[in-house]
């Protein structure tokens, strides 16, 4: 089954977006972003999306610019999914992780797999967007920070330790569509 791409310059337009801006967004949300030849771009390799990827793009385009509705706020933090933590090269250097919320893990994982193709996902745990900031913290005391999101332990297990710990005493999330 084909999936339908849509170019983010495109994306950009559409929302009166900076289209550096919007790159620099897409990546931080950890979308997949394909390259392909479009006739829109002289035939130049450009970025595209997914459109399940764009739906959330769009949600947070649409959140971030009603942020003041406290309606809508309570909306977008409460977006369930999963807190993840993922090895990114498990036999070369264990203790390298990130860790992260995602509604798709799946999708999480492949968009990591060019840069790092031994990552795999160690743990996940239910959770809400919300919770996000806080867990990171929780789970990467200790840690050294290399990146956003991105550390390294000589722990591992201690790690994963500690996210068990703080999710056990978070209320059990229930996705609010079910």
């Amino acid at each position: 089954m084909e999936r339908k791409l849509i170019a983010v310059n495109t994306i950009a337009s559409i929302h009166g977006q900076h289209r550096k801006s919007l790159h620099r967004l897409v990546k931080r949300l950890g979308l997949n972003v394909v390259k392909e030849r479009a006739n829109d771009s002289r035939g130049q390799p450009s970025s595209h999306i997914t459109e399940s990827d764009y739906e959330i793009l769009k949600r947070y385009l649409d959140d971030r610019q009603v942020s003041s509705d406290p309606i809508s706020s309570e909306m977008h933090h409460n977006e369930f999914g999963v807190f993840y933590l993922v090895l990114l090269e498990p036999d070369l250097d264990p203790g390298r992780f990130k860790v992260g919320f995602t509604t798709n893990i799946n999708e999480r994982l492949r968009s990591y797999l060019t840069a790092t193709p031994f990552a795999e996902v160690k743990e996940t745990w239910p959770c809400k967007l919300i919770w996000e900031k806080t867990a990171i913290e929780c789970v990467s005391q200790n840690c050294e920070q290399l990146y956003t999101e991105v550390f390294r332990t000589d722990n591992i297990d201690e790690v994963i330790k500690r996210a068990t710990q703080f999710f056990n005493l978070m209320p059990r999330p229930t996705n609010d569509e079910d």
